[in-house]
């Protein structure tokens, strides 16, 4: 059970940061599927990346998720599905767009995870002095 104030904004906190980063998901795949270009889904996934960057990641999960974000954001810009519209046709395409969506949406939680790192990096530390 929730005994302070402070727990209780912390639990709610993470609940919102849970359903951010499913709603994220959830988005890039039926934006991906239907409507790749829609000017409000992609703004809407850009607010939920901001949302799960800011909340739903740990500093134990910094370079873990910049790394699984550059791999998001590379393979979402170059294609890489298309070579399986041979198999079925569009079905590359429909890939590439949903991956793109997720790399939109993994952007810039992957840009405030960065900043996260490059303060932590930048503090002075006592033992390395």
């Amino acid at each position: 059970m929730l005994r302070t104030g402070k727990e209780r904004l912390q639990w709610l906190l993470s609940v919102i940061a849970m359903i951010a980063f499913i709603a994220g998901y959830v988005l890039a795949i039926i934006g991906g599927i239907w409507v790749p270009s829609n000017q409000a889904i992609i703004l809407l996934l850009v607010i939920l990346g901001l949302i799960v960057g800011l909340l739903n990641v740990t500093g134990k999960e910094i370079i873990p998720y910049i790394i699984a974000a550059i791999a998001l954001i590379i393979v979402g810009n170059f294609d890489a599905f298309s070579p399986l519209n041979r198999v079925w046709a569009g079905f590359g395409d429909k890939l590439n767009d949903i991956v793109g969506m997720m790399a939109i949406f993994s952007a810039p939680a992957a840009v405030i995870q960065a900043i996260r790192a490059g303060v932590v990096l930048a503090r002075p530390d006592d033992k390395n002095a």
